[in-house]
């Protein structure tokens, strides 16, 4: 059991048939009256994010989150195939529970699965990854000197704003986090 006076950031806990992780929380102690935790959680398995108060004395069951390797195999139609490096089993996920991360992720990466109770809700990419660019206009010399970008598509199919010296056939660093550009690779 956790109580709402020990709430932390990332604390996960089940409420109302749901399960919550705790993205920020505020103790408060106004002048008048009794103190209270203003808190804002997600919904983990719907990703659904909600402000709500509680009394520091709450109780609320604690929620254990699976997070598991697995290796990214294929996809068939709308199902993503993961396979579990230890025992080999290969885990069939849907296409609604990847989230747009995903589209950074080629064949035979390592992805974290995160399960509640055996049921698959989330996964997690790799936090960098390193992708080849496969078509993007052409850069010009001393195109250096700004910070001006432009558009270029990467071997997943995925498309993200680069500088202009990035040519095709360049391997770069992408933050799948916010799908932003590092550096090259």
């Amino acid at each position: 059991m956790i109580s709402a006076g020990d709430f932390r950031n990332g604390a996960t806990f089940e409420m109302d048939g749901n399960v919550y992780s705790i993205i920020e929380f505020q103790h408060v102690k106004p002048g008048k009256g009794a103190a209270f935790v203003r808190t804002k959680i997600r919904n983990v398995i719907s990703g659904a994010v909600t402000e709500r108060t509680f009394n520091p004395n709450d109780k609320f069951p604690t929620a254990f989150i699976e997070r598991k390797d697995m290796q990214y195999l294929y996809n068939d139609g709308d199902l993503y195939y993961f396979m579990d490096q230890e025992s080999f089993e290969q885990m069939p996920i849907s296409k609604e529970i990847l989230g747009d991360n995903f589209k950074f992720v080629k064949e035979n990466m390592v992805c974290k699965i995160l399960s509640y109770k055996g049921n698959a809700f989330g996964v997690e990419p790799p936090n960098f990854v390193e992708l080849e660019v496969t078509k993007t206009d052409p850069g010009f010399k001393g195109d250096t000197a700004t910070n001006a970008t432009k558009q270029a598509t990467v071997e997943t199919g995925a498309e993200i704003k680069v500088p202009l010296f990035i040519n095709e056939g360049e391997k770069i660093r992408i933050d799948t986090r916010t799908g932003e550009y590092m550096e090259r690779a």
